[in-house]
């Protein structure tokens, strides 16, 4: 069903205590999508097809993607993210007839499709990472910029957030963490300092967690440090790269041949993982490697349309600088 546009107060957790806030309508601004030339070039492919945005957000590619469908065209937008859809739902609005919304993680996207009788789609697109608004407004505890409690859940009907995994996770899941999710190369310290703090009282703001990072960490370079933390953080209290996964194999079972699967990402983890995702399903001999040529007869699924991610050009960064990091990769369905 279409989701409703909501209005008034919302309830979410931090960590184990409830939090109770007033949200303001101009809080809901969402960032400006990236790149919507190269989506429409290289994903918009049939104008009466069945298009899947699996990180719908505020709804800025897919409005994009709207006004480029015929009236038998469809669009299914997934967001775990209750704000982006209330946004996404008004921004949707003149297309309301061609929309369906959903509220649940992008590892869903199955459920979603039998829930509305869909076998197979022609495109699919993937906008990951945080988005402007969760930064942008301090409640969602998604930065070190502005202070909030420590949060970080995409969907907020989750228990536990960033709070948890601060305040109970051991000194080696915590050096685990901000090593393999942030590339922290201060993670040992850091993790220490977070334990020996958290003795003395709960760390449950962003900025008494900015605190702890300021005092191991040299000046120059703390807020790259602090980025990292929290870009940590954030993976592993959303297991966006677990979540990554799954996506990706689900969304290829259900894309129809010569349906196509866009992909930005905005760090090295999100790029490796889709790079790698599409290579092994370009090829998917089994064959050890110093056979001269393949007799398992295993072909691959996909064909790759972007040997490098595509990238976004200065005047683009200019107006938006979130496009700066952002990398797209796609692929066809064999």
């Amino acid at each position: 069903m279409l989701f409703p546009v909501s209005t008034g107060g919302a309830v979410f957790g931090i960590g184990y205590y409830q939090l109770s806030q007033q949200k303001k309508q101009q809080e809901l601004s969402f960032h400006q999508p990236v790149m919507v030339d190269e989506v429409l070039s290289w994903l918009s492919t049939n104008r009466n097809g069945v298009y899947l945005d699996l990180t719908v957000g505020g709804g800025g590619h897919a409005r994009a993607l709207l006004q480029r469908f015929s009236r038998y065209g469809k669009l299914l937008g997934m967001d775990q993210d209750d704000e982006a859809l209330t946004a996404c739902a008004e921004n949707l609005r003149p297309w309301k007839n061609q929309v369906v919304l959903k509220h649940a993680n992008f590892k869903y996207l199955a459920d979603f499709l039998a829930e509305e009788k869909v076998e197979k789609v022609n495109g699919i697109l993937l906008d990951l990472g945080v988005s402007s608004h969760q930064l942008n407004v301090g409640y969602r505890g998604f930065s070190f910029i502005n202070e909030g409690p420590l949060d970080m859940r995409m969907d907020r009907r989750q228990k536990q957030g960033a709070y948890h995994v601060v305040n109970t996770y051991s000194e080696s899941e915590l050096r685990h963490v901000i090593w393999e999710y942030g590339e922290e190369r201060r993670a040992g310290a850091i993790a220490k300092a977070i334990v020996r703090t958290r003795g003395r009282r709960k760390i449950d703001s962003t900025a008494a967690l900015a605190a702890v990072v300021a005092k191991v960490v040299h000046r120059g370079h703390l807020n790259k440090s602090l980025a990292r933390v929290f870009q940590s953080l954030r993976i592993e209290v959303n297991w966006e790269l677990e979540n990554l996964r799954l996506a990706l194999q689900a969304g290829i079972d259900h894309l129809d041949p010569g349906g196509r699967m866009a992909v930005f990402s905005y760090h090295s983890l999100e790029d490796r993982l889709v790079k790698r995702f599409f290579r092994e399903n370009e090829k998917r001999c089994t064959c050890p490697p110093e056979f001269p040529q393949c007799i398992c007869g295993q072909k691959g699924i996909l064909k790759i349309l972007t040997r490098h991610p595509v990238t976004a050009g200065e005047a683009e960064v200019r107006k938006n600088p979130r496009a700066r990091s952002a990398k797209l990769r796609v692929a066809e369905r064999l």
